[in-house]
């Protein structure tokens, strides 16, 4: 028997195979026998499938599930008694952390209503929070899930349009990414999250796709789903500063954004509590701009060159704004005399010549002081992305 969040229409088609709501109760029951006996239950990413049982069947055990990422070790924590779900942040800026969420408030911006007619495309790692969402929101609504992990931007272009996908979720480098594509799948509906989203991108999707509804949505694993902002417009309303967004409280404390929301996580999986106060730091450097507040880094990114603190996602978006780049990740490697020095790889635009591209990308970094200027910058064809669908900025050792 399905749990009453899953809608009996689901399907969900994967490697060929498509699970529907009775293989699904089936399989559930089955594994919610294994989970029992063991205590707990664990699911990775390598089969959207499988975590999608692996969410009913613990749900029906009663016991907690772990979804991991990335395959390492378990790290010994015990389970807490009853359902929850423990999930591991993407640790595209440091060690991947643990934190145990309620069912309840996961759902919690989870549409209640049937939308059977939606094909959403899967471009997140179905273990992490964003993934998660997806699933939900299409197990919710009744619709079909398509689903290739591991898949690269490019294939995952194409699968959506050889299923005739209407609804995809994915980061902007995904996106980005996506638009080096030839493919045109019927979307209604494009969400960017995960990253900071700038106006460019925006304008793009909107052009590529302009009868779709076009949303950034903020979310983290600790803080939970917080708001999304459809108004074809980068960064959010600075009036939510003063009347919250969709039951959410925000603030800015020294330039980091802060948030209290009721689907936060309930703590991490060792039980230490999450927020301060009941605030949580969110660690995302913002600027209040006119009626606007931007997304400017990430405070655990700021890299110092010799001295001199540097945001890397500020030097990228100055690179996206030059005409003929399509994506830009911004890296620091050591240095002998700063202790630190940024490099940078941009993806162009097809076509694009690339000496007067680079007179450009130097006119648009001139104003900036030298510690924050890429010492080299290497022109690729993509960016790499993470399993989490984030660009790759890791500091090299």
């Amino acid at each position: 028997m399905l749990p009453p969040w899953i809608d009996p229409a689901f399907r969900l088609t994967e490697g060929g195979a498509t699970l529907d709501a009775s293989r699904l109760a089936a399989a559930a029951a089955r594994l919610a026998a294994s989970f029992r006996e063991a205590g707990r239950g664990e699911a990775d990413g390598r089969s959207a499938a499988g975590v999608v049982t692996a969410l009913a069947a613990a749900e029906a055990a009663g016991v907690e599930l772990r979804l991991r990422r990335g395959g390492g070790p378990a790290d010994g924590t015990p389970p807490a008694p009853g359902f929850s779900l423990v999930l591991e942040t993407s640790g595209t800026t440091g060690t991947p952390k643990a934190v145990r969420h309620d069912l309840s408030r996961l759902l919690g911006r989870v549409p209640r209503v049937p939308a059977r007619e939606a094909v959403w495309l899967l471009a997140y790692d179905p273990t992490g929070f964003a993934g998660l969402q997806v699933l939900l929101t299409a197990l919710a609504g009744g619709g079909r899930l398509v689903a290739a992990p591991g898949a690269d931007a490019p294939a995952l272009a194409a699968l959506a349009e050889a299923e005739g996908c209407t609804h995809a979720s994915a980061t902007p480098s995904f996106w980005r990414s996506f638009l080096l594509t030839p493919a045109a799948p019927p979307l209604r509906a494009v969400t960017l999250g995960g990253e900071a989203v700038e106006q460019a991108l925006l304008d793009r999707l909107a052009a590529r796709f302009p009868g779709a509804r076009i949303r950034h949505i903020y979310a983290s694993t600790e803080a939970g789903a917080l708001f999304a902002v459809s108004d074809g417009r980068e960064g959010f309303p600075a009036a939510w500063l003063e009347t919250g967004a969709d039951g959410v409280h925000l603030r800015i404390r020294d330039g980091v954004l802060e948030v209290r929301s009721p689907r936060m996580a309930l703590c991490r999986a060792d039980g230490a509590a999450l927020e301060k106060d009941g605030w949580i730091v969110t660690g995302d450097l913002v600027e209040v701009l006119g009626d606007r507040v931007l997304f400017r880094g990430r405070n655990d990114g700021v890299v110092n060159v010799g001295g001199v603190k540097v945001v890397p996602e500020q030097v990228e978006a100055l690179l996206l704004a030059v005409p003929g780049v399509l994506d830009a990740a911004v890296s620091s490697v050591p240095s002998p005399i700063t202790g630190r020095l940024l490099t940078a790889r941009v993806a162009p635009a097809p076509g694009t010549a690339e000496e007067p591209l680079r007179a450009l990308m130097r006119e648009a970094l001139a104003a900036l002081p030298p510690a924050a200027r890429p010492r080299r910058i290497e022109l690729v064809e993509r960016l790499d992305l993470a399993p989490s669908g984030k660009k790759l900025r890791a500091e090299a050792s």
